[in-house]
């Protein structure tokens, strides 16, 4: 009976442990189980979390570069201010036909809008009013203008030296003497040429009043026809159109360079300042960066014009300023530059003295003060 109750005994022992061992192993299963689980939940977790910073990592980067062109598209709209530039046919308006393609295209500091006119009184009644913030005019112009408006105009820069000459049909001119007794057809009254022509007949000891006829008139054409209809016409007139004459008439020719005869008379070898580019003050005090940028293009646009001849009579044609045909040949004597700060300062000065000491009213009345003068 021992042993029989023995045996039993062994084998409910051998049955708890083999199911105390299949307990075990189900719950290191499940604890395995649950372990994967766990880990993919993490990554499921992790992965999530990743597309949500890889999503606001995006959105960060789109809005960095929304701002970035928000900032470029508002200095853009800065930068391009509107200007309204004014300018004379002729010399003047040649010099600036690059700045003139150029807006046209886009590809100007500024917004520039151009006004090419014929005469000088329709610059002048539009710088007073503020229609032209810019403009070129004839250099004792400046000057008027700055005491009519009591200092309201400033010279930015010197646009064109001496650009008259003494033109005739015949050849009984050699020297400013033997204009004396004849009758000269000439275009500027009030404005430099005449002060200019008065200046050297004065100082050849020829009265303008009394030992010469000056035929004054509006248009450069009207003298054009003039000379070509006369066998002894004496003529002054400014470039381009002394070379328009002489393609019309075999029998014109070139007797005297008004440049040539006015440094003569000076002997700090000054010439002629012709034209000059004015500013508004009151745009240039709201608007100085705007037009620092304009004087520089100014600058490189009379640049292109002296060393682009072919190029650039083709822009003064399609700019509606003169024939390209007649500004290819025309440009090499226009003397088109652009000078600024003190040298331009010290040549208008010595200039507009010569006029002053002729006669005040040709520059307004009395020198202009330094203001005057935009020196940066």
């Amino acid at each position: 009976m021992k042993k029989v109750f023995l045996k039993s005994q062994i084998k409910i022992m051998v049955l708890l442990m083999v199911l105390l061992l299949s307990m075990v192993f189900a719950g290191c299963s499940n604890d395995k189980e649950n372990d994967k689980d766990t880990d993919k939940n993490k990554q499921n977790i992790e992965t999530e979390e990743d597309i949500e910073d890889k999503e606001t990592e995006n959105q960060d980067t789109k809005d960095q570069d929304t701002e970035i062109l928000d900032d470029e598209d508002h200095e853009e709209v800065k930068e391009k201010v509107s200007i309204n530039v004014a300018a004379l046919r002729g010399p003047t308006g040649m010099g600036m036909v690059k700045i003139m393609e150029d807006a046209e295209n886009g590809n100007t500091a500024g917004a520039y809008k151009f006004t090419v006119a014929g005469e000088a009184d329709v610059i002048s009644t539009g710088l007073i009013s503020g229609d032209f913030d810019i403009a070129a005019v004839p250099c004792n112009l400046a000057s008027v203008l700055y005491n009519k408006t009591e200092g309201k105009i400033s010279i930015l820069g010197i646009n064109t030296l001496g650009v008259l000459y003494i033109v005739e049909t015949g050849d009984s001119i050699e020297t400013v003497e033997d204009l004396r007794g004849k009758t000269i057809y000439s275009t500027g009254y009030g404005t430099t040429p005449q002060y200019t022509l008065n200046y050297l007949l004065s100082a050849n000891g020829i009265d303008p009043e009394k030992d010469v006829t000056i035929e004054y008139k509006t248009e450069a054409t009207e003298v054009a026809a003039l000379l070509g209809g006369s066998a002894e016409g004496i003529a002054m007139l400014p470039q381009p159109y002394v070379t328009t004459v002489m393609m019309n008439n075999d029998k014109v020719r070139v007797a005297l360079d008004i440049n040539e005869e006015w440094t003569r008379q000076n002997e700090d070898g000054s010439g002629v300042v012709t034209g000059v580019v004015v500013v508004n003050n009151d745009f240039l005090e709201k608007n100085p960066e705007a037009v620092e940028a304009f004087m520089k293009e100014y600058a490189e646009s009379a640049s292109f014009v002296n060393e682009n001849i072919d190029d650039a009579a083709m822009l003064i044609e399609k700019h509606d300023i003169f024939k390209a045909a007649v500004a290819k040949k025309a440009i090499p004597y226009c003397n088109i530059t652009f000078i600024s700060g003190q040298d331009m300062k010290e040549m208008v000065e010595a200039y507009l003295n010569v006029l002053y000491n002729q006669n005040p009213k040709a520059v307004g009345g009395e020198m202009p003060a330094d203001d005057f003068y935009y020196v940066n």
